[in-house]
Parts: structure tokens; C-alpha cells; sequence
């Protein structure tokens, strides 16, 4: 295999973004126009294809890392990309459920650069809609599947949404200022992040009907993955540019326990003590925290784990030569900016 340029990687995944991308938006617009109103109109409205009275907008729509996951895993296994399609639908649902929820319990007022729909339209609508979303995302699987790999692969959904429930309740503990450690935090962001990548990629390792060790293994690509693509997301947390992540760089201002605090705290210097004393206040300088972050050599910790678990992702790997395309989205999760 030819070692590709960091920009030529870049490019090879965004193409197969955009590819998956408009594979999947039949399916999602599909099953998320098949729902009563209001709970269409907020659906399309958070994924970006219309405004708040339901006309057309251009407005962005998400990465679609999770069903690029999904479909490129059934493709590293010898299958075609439309075998996977409903897989990947269906994860991107649920993905979509769980940032609905997200920006409820992080009162997060922006995502894509356009106001949350909680919001718009309250709370519990917006709640509403999550659950909605995740009970479509069984049904694609329950109708489009053949029984047997339906079963599994919506017992593998839910085994990842419970775990995802339990690595959210303890983000949200963190992100009351509360102390957490770097083992504390990796087992938080497997939860959160890591089981739904994992279960992206082993959905398409099942339609493709591969072998139990297979399927396993891009569990753990998937999941090791998902640890570098939260690891990068805090960075973006602190340092990002809400330009162009569509949404503020607030970690600091709300004392989010993010790995980068997370590795500042736990170095021991004189940075990490005075970042310790600032986060037990009510108020956070964000700028003098941000450098106190770096100072203790948080950001370049967390630039160099991220990086670790790509190359940790792409060893669970069997072939990579047969999973380039795995390969190219796993090196985009550790460069990318938004």
C-alpha cells in the first residue's frame, strides 16, 4: 500500500464523507420525514435540511464519521457499500439522539453554527425528539435487515447506548469542576464516544457477514477511534475556532474536566496548581486557564494520545491494506478541526 501525504489522507476521507453522506441521506430523510409533526419539522431542522418553518436551507449537516464507519467496515470485509446502508442510517440516528440530549444536559446553545433545537422549541421537545430518533434507528434496523443480522446488530445498538448513558452521566459529573484523573476520564470517553464507533464499525462487519473475530476487532477499531476523536474534540474544546466548529470553545468557561485539564491537573506543576485554585472558583478565566493548560503540557498530552489510539485503531486492524478507507478516516480523527 502507498503511504499517503497528510493532505492527500485528508482528502481520501472527505471524499468518502461526502460519498457515505449521500448514500445515507435518503434513508435519513426517509425515516426522519416518516414521523408526526412537530417532531419532523425539528428533525429536519437539526439535521440541517430545512429552517424553523420548514423551508430548504443549505445549512451544514454533520461530519457522517459514524455511518462512513459503518459502511467502510462492511467494505474492508468484502462486502458492497449499499449492503451496510440501513446500518449506517441507523447510527447516525442514534448519534443524532444522543446530540440532542447532549445539548440539553451541556445547555449548549449552538451546534452547526445554528441555534440547538431546545432552543427553539424547549426542552422537552427537544428530548422528544431524541427518543424518537432512537426508536427509528431500531426500526431501519428491524425492517431493512434480514432477521438474523437485525437481531444482532440491535442488540449491539442498545449494549452501546446503555454504555454510552453511563459514560454521559459521568462527563456530567466532570463537568461540574469535580477532580477526575486521565484513568477516569478514558473510561468515560469509551462510553461516550468510543462504544458507538465501536458499534458503527462492527454493524458493518455484520452485514457484511463476517466472522465473530472480525466483527470484534473492528468493535475495537472502532473504539480505540473513537478515544482519538474525543481526545481532539476537547482540544477543539479549548482551542477550536466556533467558525468553523459551529459551536463556541466553552470548556474552560463551564470547568469541563476535559483530558487537557484532566493531564494539567495531574502534572504536578506550578500551572496545574493555580489551574486547580481557578477551577474550584465560580468563575474562569478561559484565556489564563487555556495557558495555563498548555503550560502543564496538557495540549500536547492529549495531541499525543490522540495520536496513539489512531495507530492502536489501525494495529486492531487485520488487513489495512483491504481497510485503507478505515485507515484514511482514522488519520482524519486526529487532524481534523472541526
Amino acid at each position: 500500500m502507498v503511504e499517503l501525504s497528510p493532505a492527500s489522507s485528508r482528502r481520501r476521507a472527505d471524499e468518502i464523507l461526502t460519498s457515505v453522506r449521500q448514500m445515507c441521506d435518503p434513508l435519513l430523510r426517509e425515516a426522519v420525514t416518516s414521523l408526526p409533526d412537530p417532531l419532523c419539522l425539528m428533525g429536519g431542522y437539526h439535521f440541517g435540511w430545512w429552517d424553523v418553518t420548514g423551508a430548504p436551507t443549505l445549512a451544514a449537516s454533520g461530519k457522517s464519521l459514524r455511518p462512513a464507519l459503518t459502511v467502510c467496515a462492511a467494505v474492508a470485509c468484502g462486502a458492497a457499500p449499499h449492503t451496510a446502508l440501513s446500518a449506517a442510517a441507523a447510527v447516525e440516528l442514534v448519534h443524532n439522539f444522543t446530540l440532542l440530549h447532549d445539548d440539553i444536559m451541556d445547555a449548549d446553545r449552538a451546534r452547526r453554527g445554528r441555534p440547538t433545537v431546545w432552543t427553539v422549541w424547549g426542552t422537552a421537545d427537544a428530548m422528544l425528539l431524541g427518543d424518537a430518533l432512537h426508536a427509528l434507528a431500531v426500526r431501519v434496523l428491524v425492517t431493512d435487515l434480514p432477521t438474523h443480522i437485525a437481531t444482532s446488530a440491535v442488540a449491539r445498538l442498545e449494549r452501546a447506548v446503555i454504555e454510552m448513558c453511563r459514560g454521559q452521566h459521568e462527563d456530567c459529573l466532570f463537568g461540574n469542576g469535580r477532580r477526575a484523573h486521565v484513568a477516569d476520564y478514558a473510561r468515560m470517553a469509551m462510553g461516550k464516544t468510543g462504544s458507538l464507533m465501536g458499534c458503527a464499525c462492527a454493524l458493518g462487519a455484520l452485514c457484511a457477514k463476517a466472522d465473530v473475530a472480525t466483527v470484534a476487532a473492528m468493535d475495537t477499531f472502532g473504539r480505540e477511534l473513537g478515544m482519538a476523536f474525543q481526545f481532539v474534540d476537547d482540544l477543539m474544546g479549548i482551542w477550536g475556532d466556533p467558525a468553523v466548529t459551529g459551536k463556541p470553545a466553552d470548556d474552560l468557561t463551564h470547568r469541563h474536566m476535559s483530558l487537557p485539564v484532566v493531564a494539567a491537573l495531574d502534572s504536578g506543576t506550578s500551572a496545574a496548581r493555580e489551574l486547580a485554585t481557578m477551577y474550584r472558583t465560580a468563575s474562569v478565566d478561559a484565556a489564563r486557564a487555556a495557558a495555563l493548560v498548555e503550560s502543564a503540557g496538557g495540549r500536547q498530552w492529549t495531541q499525543q494520545h490522540a495520536e496513539q489510539r489512531v495507530r492502536e485503531a489501525i494495529a486492531a486492524l487485520s488487513d489495512p491494506i483491504a481497510a485503507e478507507d478505515l485507515v484514511a478516516l482514522a488519520h482524519l480523527a486526529s487532524r481534523r478541526d472541526k
